[in-house]
């Protein structure tokens, strides 16, 4: 389950923010984005991230996590856009690598990213967010 590693690098990422920004402060919200390519369970990765937080400055934070969409090119058609999906178990799309138009396989440009977007800081009865990308 690489969600966990994931969760943990995003923690020690924000903290280290928090220490190098503002002490004390206590983190509201998380803002990331998952490319679909990536292989990440948002479920997973929100319910890791809730576990390790206890009891650190992020305890009482929301991870947001946004989907991005993939995107291919098609060396063969020129064809650019949002590849193929095949509709599988439980009404989920399923991203190929089969050109829309002529079938043949097509390059993702886009959906494998994961990025910590910005993050959301309380102190001392101030809001403030730090956007990281």
């Amino acid at each position: 389950m690489h969600e966990f590693s994931l969760a943990t690098q995003i923690v020690e990422s924000v903290l280290s923010l928090v220490e190098s920004n503002r002490e004390g402060g206590e983190v509201l919200k998380v803002q990331l984005i998952i490319g679909e390519l990536a292989g990440i369970e948002a479920e997973q990765l929100r319910f890791c991230y809730n576990s390790i937080t206890r009891e650190t400055p992020l305890e009482h934070s929301v991870l947001e996590i946004a989907i991005s969409e993939a995107q291919v090119r098609c060396p063969h058609c020129g064809y650019s856009g949002p590849p193929r999906y095949l509709n599988g178990l439980a009404r989920a799309r399923i991203p190929t690598f089969q050109c829309p138009r002529c079938a043949n396989s097509v390059e993702a440009t886009k959906g494998h990213e994961c990025e910590l977007r910005s993050v959301q800081f309380f102190e001392d009865e101030d809001a403030w967010t730090a956007n990281v990308a």
